[in-house]
């Protein structure tokens, strides 16, 4: 299985990703790490990504779901995937779950002041809600509301797709 924890930046994908995969015993993959230098070069002097320095990006990740599916191996991805076609260029199995961290833009704005240590410039967050498309019904997407601990957002997560540590 891959869950697929995506928002905007400063959301919390990776700490909860993180987290998610330590108490599951999974493999954590951090998309950001997939970037080419130009668009991490492109973003810390805030200028924000366009759909064009995004897809060579999406491609790198369908290819490691797809590496990950194949090979059985459970992992957690934390990814912007604002939009709903990278999500659906994203969604190649039945065996991913997708878990948008949603919150407003003062309640994300405050936990990317408390970063340390990321390339995402903060004056790029208002262009980050500009781009999000919230998920819609028939996307089956599991929806939480930020303004939790990391903990509790996990817990909410394993809750409620029911997961439990499987290596």
């Amino acid at each position: 299985m891959i869950v697929i924890i995506f928002g905007v930046s400063g959301a919390g994908k990776t700490t909860a990703g993180r987290l998610l995969a330590r108490e599951l015993g999974w493999r954590f993959i951090e998309a950001d790490d997939f970037h080419p230098a130009a668009n991490i070069e492109k973003m810390r002097s805030g200028h924000p990504l366009t759909d064009k320095d995004r897809w060579p990006w999406l491609e790198q990740l369908r290819q490691q779901i797809e590496r990950s599916l194949s090979a059985g191996e459970n992992t957690v991805l934390a990814c912007s995937a604002l939009k709903r076609v990278y999500r659906d260029h994203l969604r190649v199995s039945d065996e991913e779950k997708f878990v948008f961290l949603r919150g407003d833009y003062a309640v994300v704005e405050k936990q990317l002041h408390n970063r340390k240590r990321h390339f995402m410039n903060a004056a790029l967050l208002q262009s980050q809600f500009d781009d999000l498309e919230e998920p819609q019904p028939d996307e089956k997407v599991l929806t939480i509301e930020l303004g939790r601990t990391p903990e509790n957002i996990v817990e909410r997560i394993k809750a409620k797709l029911n997961l439990h540590g499987s290596g």
